[in-house]
Order: C-alpha cells, then sequence, then structure tokens
C-alpha cells in the first residue's frame, strides 16, 4: 500500500489557479455526509494510492474516460487542512465494484483500481487520477469519499456526484437533497489532458 502526498504536476497548477488563491472564510458550510455504502472494500487492495488509472503489475491502464478529481480540504474556519487523509472508491467504467458483494465481480476491469488514497499538501490541496464511474441499476454516476483531518478530529464520509447526469434525478439519495446539499455534492467539471477534469473542495467541520 502507497500513501502519495500529492505533488500535483506542474499542467494542473497552472490550470488550477483558484485553488492556490482561495482565501480561508470566516464561515463555511459542511460538506454533507451521505451513506458509505455496501462497496467499501473489504480488504484494502495492495496497490491504493492515488493513481487509479494504473494498477501495479497490471499490462494495460483502466478503460474509461480518465477524471482528475482534485480540491482543497478545509476545516470550519476555512483554512486549508494540510496532511487530512482522503479515500475513495468507486465503480469501473461498466458499473462494477473491487468487492465480493458485486455480482459481476468476475468481469470487473483488472486495470482500474477501484480504491485509492491520498494525503493532502502543504496547501491543504488533493489529486487522484480515476475514470468517470460507470452506472449500475439504481443509481447515478458517483464516487465515494473519506476524509479527515490530519489529527483525527474532523472526519466525512459523502458521495460525489456529477452535474447535468441523466441518472440525478432519479437517484435515491440525490433527488432528496436541497439545493444547497446537491450544490456542495456536486463536481466541477472541465476538460482534461483527454478526459475531464472534476473539482470538488471538501469542507470538514
Amino acid at each position: 500500500m502507497r500513501l502519495i502526498r500529492t505533488a500535483l504536476p506542474r499542467r494542473v497548477l497552472l490550470a488550477a489557479p483558484a485553488l492556490l488563491t482561495l482565501p480561508a472564510l470566516a464561515q463555511v458550510p459542511r460538506t454533507p455526509a451521505q451513506m458509505e455504502g455496501p462497496y467499501y472494500p473489504r480488504a484494502i487492495p495492495a496497490d491504493a494510492d492515488a493513481d487509479l488509472l494504473q494498477v501495479a503489475g497490471q499490462p494495460r491502464p483502466a478503460r474509461g474516460q480518465p477524471l482528475l478529481l482534485e480540491g482543497v480540504v478545509r476545516g470550519p474556519d476555512g483554512a486549508a487542512l494540510p496532511g487530512a487523509r482522503i479515500e475513495i472508491w468507486q465503480a469501473d467504467h461498466a458499473g462494477i465494484y473491487l468487492h465480493p458483494g458485486d455480482s459481476r465481480l468476475a468481469q470487473r476491469d483488472a486495470g482500474f483500481q477501484g480504491f485509492g488514497r491520498a494525503v493532502a499538501d502543504g496547501a491543504g490541496r488533493y489529486a487522484f487520477r480515476t475514470i468517470r464511474p460507470g452506472l449500475y441499476a439504481g443509481r447515478t454516476r458517483h464516487i465515494h469519499l473519506r476524509a479527515a483531518s490530519a489529527d483525527g478530529r474532523l472526519n466525512l464520509t459523502s458521495q460525489i456526484y456529477f452535474p447535468n447526469d441523466p441518472g440525478n434525478e432519479s437517484d435515491p439519495l440525490f433527488r432528496r437533497m436541497n439545493a444547497e446539499a446537491r450544490a456542495l455534492l456536486t463536481a466541477r467539471i472541465s476538460p482534461w489532458d483527454g478526459g475531464e477534469r472534476a473539482g470538488f473542495d471538501i469542507f470538514l467541520a
């Protein structure tokens, strides 16, 4: 298992100046919590770093649309939280999880890591290389998230959604949220290196 203290590539830093200059806020809304769901890994895979596009020992990268998930982890006063720990887990391009409870596990993309960990840098920034998750019955596209401050006192379990996804309004979790909660759990999407960038700041309280 490798923990990556996220060093963002130069092109990412140049493309995301807002993350570098965003001032601490007097008051910030907490990122809404959501259920962990049934597919958190029963055993953490040997390769559990922040690059989900390539699994150690696999000859080819993940299938699907590449996605750079990045943002800043902040505390109740809006100040960045260096050393915050972030985990994500999600379905592969076909909507299959790295979990024995998924009935299609045998068809899962072995080139996709499915789970990753990162540690926020000195400015509270984190980043994962992953894919836009596939769909499975009953849910819209989403990425599961856990985050905690370096001292472990602030914790969050939640989910990240995609704007204008056709499945959002029929998703049982997304549709029950009010407009403010939806906005806080919806990533900001823009083009990135043959795929997409998903901006998602995490506010712990």
